[in-house]
């Protein structure tokens, strides 16, 4: 059987550093976190990193510093994607903020920005983009907008660790994603890209007093000892996680090219007229290889009785999901055929190019 991922063997060779953690006898905000949030910091491009428990926290804790900062209050407009996972949706929510879904490109599967600015009302304080599947989502109309009617720009770059943004304009112009807006939320969940071996997350910026506030509010509302300034809560990520992809974040660019070369071989591959592999001259970082269907759950049993497993990203977009109830009569097509034709194909560093292959071969002649 041929996994969709392999953590198994990904993983293996960081064992040692969770080692070394758990002899040291030091496991929460120690020396391994503070010495992978200035690595990650430095990658990324940003002033500040600030580790947290995990992807969802970290977008949380951006919205609720805003506040804090008198930036947003409760009622407020945050412009976000309709083809995302729910925790890009969840995080807003939370805060007591209100989502405005923007259908994505059918080409590009991220947010249309052409459709942004019809969507922006007085009540509008920030954009959310979310480089999902491991797609940039940004582009330089988005970055025009947020200045024209001075908008927050949050990424959720949970799923695009290492994907770069090269500016069409500004062909010199290259950033990582993380980089690009105000702040961004990153998620460690173990499937990532860069993936610890439990939950994890971090928040980038440049802003030195949204990182303070941040900081704070993921250690109880703390930035002294049992002094609370802020009613805050526990979100912070413990020494073996940050040791762990400390030591994964060397290999990181060498792990998703490995990713661009599989997905190389099916992009150019894969022919079959049931089969649309979304094109996109954005940078990609592969941590999931979408195709698209009509025929989806039955070509996933086909590839499943071939040896070869797949996952769904996802079945349920949010505006359909029970837990948001006021949008369930909400009409959103191209959301909603990606939602009902995604597949994900395996891609992951430890695939050979032969079992790429062997997908193809499948594909191609499913009937």
């Amino acid at each position: 059987m041929m996994k969709y991922l392999d953590l198994k063997a990904i993983n293996a060779p960081y064992e040692h550093a969770a080692d070394e953690v758990l002899q040291s006898g030091w496991y929460l905000k120690g020396e391994a976190t503070r010495r992978f949030e200035e690595h990650y910091a430095e990658y990324i491009g940003t002033k500040y990193c600030i580790g947290c428990g995990n992807g969802l926290e970290a977008l949380t804790l951006i919205f609720r510093a805003y506040k804090e900062m008198g930036v947003m209050q409760e009622g407020d407009e945050v412009i976000a994607p309709a083809n995302t996972y729910i925790a890009s949706i969840l995080a807003i929510t939370e805060n007591r903020l209100k989502p405005i879904l923007v259908e994505p490109d059918i080409n590009t599967l991220q947010i249309d920005d052409r459709l942004i600015e019809h969507a922006i009302t007085p009540r509008t304080r920030a954009i959310m983009i979310v480089h999902l599947y491991g797609r940039c989502a940004y582009t330089d109309r988005i970055g025009d907008i947020c200045r024209k009617y001075n908008l927050k720009l949050i990424e959720d770059n949970a799923q695009a660790h290492g994907c770069t943004y090269l500016s069409p304009l500004t062909s010199h112009l290259s950033k990582k994603t993380g980089s690009l807006g105000d702040a961004a939320g990153h998620s460690f969940y173990p499937t990532k890209n860069l993936g610890a071996f439990g939950d994890a997350g971090a928040v980038t910026t440049d802003d030195t007093e949204l990182a303070e506030i941040i900081s704070a509010l993921g250690n109880y509302g703390s930035q002294k000892k049992y002094v609370f300034d802020y009613l805050g809560r526990n979100s912070r990520m413990d020494d073996v996680q940050a040791a762990i992809l400390d030591a994964k974040l060397k290999d990181l660019d060498v792990a998703n090219q490995r990713r661009k070369e599989i997905a190389a071989i099916y992009m150019e591959k894969v022919k079959h007229p049931d089969i649309l592999i979304p094109q996109s001259n954005r940078d990609s970082v592969w941590h999931i290889f979408p195709i698209l269907s009509p025929r989806r759950d039955v070509l996933r049993q086909y590839l499943l009785e071939h040896g070869v497993e797949t996952e769904i990203h996802y079945p349920i977009p949010p505006h359909q999901q029970r837990c948001y109830p006021g949008w369930n009569t909400l009409s959103l097509p191209i959301t909603e055929r990606i939602h009902q034709q995604e597949l994900s194909l395996p891609c992951y560093p430890a695939m050979t190019k032969e079992e790429a292959n062997q997908v193809v071969s499948l594909l191609n002649i499913f009937h």
